[in-house]
């Protein structure tokens, strides 16, 4: 691949605080940056920052439609300077600050296809340089010119080696090298970066560079539209080489480097000065011309003087605009013309239309129905809805001695556990009859709404309990119209590894449009509700349906801009 070079008229600036690494041969503020969405606060499966199709090559043709000139753009300012002492994977704020604006975060559109098969790679951008080159700085003005939703950052710094008893003694020493390939669990961050690539739930190490080893808890990373991985050695293994779209080698002067290193560990550490030297002699500098330098052959883009190069920048974040353009996909509209005329799918269940189910019906469908009423009926229909889906899960057999002595035989259920799943909001009142009738379940919540431009629906938040892999999961909506947000959060949860034949989709009320596309999609996914309607007006309205679920049962009015999928009425 042919390098190219790029450089601006701006002369060199004064050294930032925020180009400062606080620890051994990386820089600060890098390990695993992410802007989640929708909420702050704590969270299991925060999200970040867009994704799509396939370039699982090494990026031979990520320099296609590559402007030859860009205007400058808006970059951030620099960071406040701070000590790191473990690889950063704390979740931020679902906003972006600078100087002139504040970016939202927006919601992540499909990156599958009405099939259900992940169609959309996350575009994964790679940043190589020397120690103390600037590679953070750069990263953080990309992620903000970029200005697109769910872009992850994710660094070398959290895939160090653990240290063993004689190797932490040298690193206390100043006698590790920690630029030594070596020195870097390259097993561990391919295969973190291939599943991140694929669209798939990760859990990324915490590296704490005190003990020199790796924290108990991990943090879990999902949904990356764009993935900036940057590391000293970013470019020197071939199999991480391969899932590079595209290649950013950072060149600083050795000795603006060896600056930074200077400042950095004097004042943050109190390190003298002929020791941050020797270490910068024995380690640092035979390590970058021997490994990291010689990589820059394998660089698409060369960006001298870092953060400070405008037009470099702008260029990378034009190329990644006009990529991420090619891969838009629709589903909502192709969902709304399939299907048409099949008969139901045998994973359908549909509770017997007693006189009592068919009089609840009756009593909320009805649109002079009270709040109060509406509520009351709705509950005691979720109620008989989940106690039939659970009569859906696989039971074993087994013997329990009764008080008199005698031997019962029973049965229970056969697997790990029972965890539920709403799609918020309106999903998110069966709740509390799933908790009824499961004690002490686990419960998670997954935000879909739509993109009123693209008619899209996007994920905006998920909180999911951990380790889902062996659980039954009770994925629950108040209604399924065309099946587009039901589909999307089964897609979610398969790339959290939940086996397809143990989802159960519960709903009220379901469109034959909805049920099918469900089911054509994962056929393995058991759907489960009281009643299906035949048909879906011009605006994904089920016919005759039930309404606004999630108004008329909260009690409010939906904004002229609030689609019904967004509460209670599905897309």
């Amino acid at each position: 691949m042919e390098t190219a070079s790029c450089s601006s008229s701006s002369s060199d600036s004064t050294v930032k605080p925020a180009e400062q690494p606080p620890d051994e041969g990386v820089e600060a503020d890098k390990s695993m940056l992410r802007s989640d969405s929708a909420q702050s606060g704590p969270s299991n499966n925060a999200l970040p920052f867009g994704n799509l199709t396939n370039h699982s090559g090494s990026g031979d043709d990520s320099l296609d439609g590559l402007p030859n000139c860009a205007p400058r753009c808006p970059l951030t300012p620099s960071l406040s300077p701070r000590k790191r002492t473990t690889s950063q994977s704390k979740s931020e704020p679902p906003l972006l600050r600078t100087n002139k604006r504040t970016i939202y975060t927006a919601g992540r559109p499909p990156w599958y296809n009405v099939t259900g098969t992940t169609f959309k790679e996350a575009f994964v951008i790679g940043l190589c340089g020397g120690s103390a080159s600037g590679k953070t700085t750069v990263a953080n003005k990309i992620i903000e010119a970029l200005d697109v939703p769910w872009v992850v950052l994710l660094s070398m710094d959290s895939f160090y080696k653990v240290l063993n008893k004689e190797e932490q003694e040298l690193a206390a020493k100043n006698e590790y090298n920690f630029d030594h390939p070596d020195a870097f669990d390259f097993e561990l961050l391919v295969t973190v970066l291939r599943k991140l690539k694929k669209g798939k739930s990760i859990k990324v190490p915490v590296y704490d560079f005190t003990s020199h080893g790796r924290r108990k808890e991990w943090k879990t990373v999902y949904g990356a539209n764009v993935v900036i991985f940057e590391g000293i050695l970013a470019f020197a293994n071939k199999e991480l080489l391969k899932l590079l779209d595209m290649k950013v080698f950072v060149d600083t002067d050795s000795d603006i480097r060896l600056i930074r290193r200077l400042k950095r560990d004097i004042s943050l550490r109190g390190r003298d000065i002929s020791g941050i030297i020797k270490q910068y002699n024995k380690f640092v500098k035979p390590a970058f011309e021997q490994y990291i330098e010689p990589t820059v052959q394998s660089a698409d883009i060369v960006v001298p003087r870092g953060g400070e190069n405008f037009v470099a920048l702008d260029l990378i974040v034009q190329h990644v605009h006009s990529q991420l353009e090619k891969r838009e996909i629709t589903v909502r509209s192709a969902l709304a013309s399939a299907h048409q005329g099949q008969p139901l799918p045998t994973t359908l269940s549909v509770m017997e239309s007693t006189p009592q189910v068919r009089g609840m019906h009756t009593i909320i469908r009805n649109k002079e129905t009270n709040r109060d009423e509406f509520i009351f009926y709705s509950k005691r229909l979720m109620r008989l809805l989940i106690e039939h889906a659970l009569s859906f899960l696989p039971l074993k057999p087994v013997s329990v001695e009764t008080p008199q002595g005698g031997t019962y035989e029973g049965k229970r259920l056969s697997g790990k556990r029972i965890t539920g799943v709403s799609i918020l909001r309106a999903g998110e009142t069966m709740e509390q009859a799933l908790m009824a009738v499961c004690k002490d379940i686990r419960l998670g919540k997954i935000l879909i709404q739509t993109n009123h431009d693209t008619g899209e629906p996007e994920l905006h938040y998920l909180r999911l309990p951990k380790d889902l892999t062996e659980d039954y999961v009770i994925l629950m909506d108040s209604t399924v119209s065309t099946g587009a947000a039901a589909l999307m959060a089964v897609r979610v949860l398969l790339d959290h590894d939940v086996a397809e034949d143990k989802i159960f989709l519960i709903s009220l009320l379901m469109a034959e449009m909805g049920v099918h596309s469900v089911a054509y999609a994962f056929p393995k996914v058991r759907i489960i509700t009281t009643a299906v309607d035949k048909e879906v007006n011009d605006q994904f309205h089920i016919i005759p349906g039930i309404g606004n679920f999630g108004d008329r049962y909260f009690g409010t009015d939906a904004p002229s801009d609030w689609c019904e999928s967004d509460d209670g009425m599905d897309i």
